[in-house]
């Protein structure tokens, strides 16, 4: 088909499609946060992308040249650069539409809890999978991740964040979905079995949940502390 070489290009502007027109509405003014967002989305960016340029040069996942345009940046197809931009940017926005209309922060204690236990959780099977290589790293640095949310920021916003990531999953189950092979002839990204459990949602291996739920929260907490220094700054002048 002439469209397939596009495919993942165009997974890439249909995700960031509907934030990036709505980024201007009145109520949420997503726009104004840019100069928040885009720091988190490179600092965030640049360590995804080191892992990604070792985990694909390992075998642990790779690309279908078949879906792609064939541009290459550090052996990464262009349009997984472009993922660690759309997607995080529409994640983001979903995270601000739960925080306007769900005021004040949600659980913040609840919050805590449930990312103490699935810190927990995430501890014991990466340790026991630790000869997997997206299954260990994944869910251990997560936990690692967790652990600091919980007793070093006490985040607040942790219930409102797993809120908003309950409803992320949401279009992550299509987008993902089809980047994994569902609902067209073959892969867009493959997995090497032998490093991840094995357990699929549909043909979307589990560790991407995780994967996931790491890259938006990483995203969420650098998002928030440039927030709260541009707030503070803002009253301190205000003074």
């Amino acid at each position: 088909m002439i469209l397939e070489p596009y495919y993942y290009l165009l997974l890439d502007l249909f995700t960031i499609s509907f934030p990036l027109v709505r980024s201007f509405e009145h109520r949420i003014q997503y726009a104004r946060k840019w100069k928040a967002l885009f720091p988190a989305i490179l600092i965030t960016g640049a360590f995804f992308v080191i892992w990604d340029v070792v985990f694909t040069a390992r075998g642990v996942w790779g690309f279908n040249s078949r879906y792609l345009i064939g541009t290459d940046i550090i052996n990464l197809p262009l349009e997984e650069w472009l993922f660690f931009i759309v997607v995080p940017f529409s994640c983001v926005f979903i995270y601000e539409c739960v925080k306007y209309f769900k005021k004040p922060e949600l659980w913040p204690k609840t919050g805590r809890r449930i990312g103490l236990a699935l810190a927990i959780f995430l501890l014991v099977i990466g340790i026991l999978n630790i000869g997997k290589a997206y299954t260990s790293f994944t869910f251990l640095a997560l936990a690692a991740f967790l652990l600091m949310h919980v007793f070093v920021f006490k985040s607040q916003y942790l219930g409102t964040f797993f809120f908003s990531y309950s409803l992320i999953l949401i279009p992550f189950l299509m987008i993902n979905g089809i980047l994994t092979g569902s609902f067209i002839e073959g892969e867009i990204v493959w997995y090497n079995d032998a490093e991840n459990l094995g357990i699929r949602i549909f043909t979307i291996p589990i560790e991407d949940t995780f994967y996931g739920m790491l890259l938006i929260l990483m995203n969420v907490s650098i998002y928030e502390n440039i927030m709260d220094y541009f707030s503070a700054k803002k009253r301190v002048l205000s003074n």
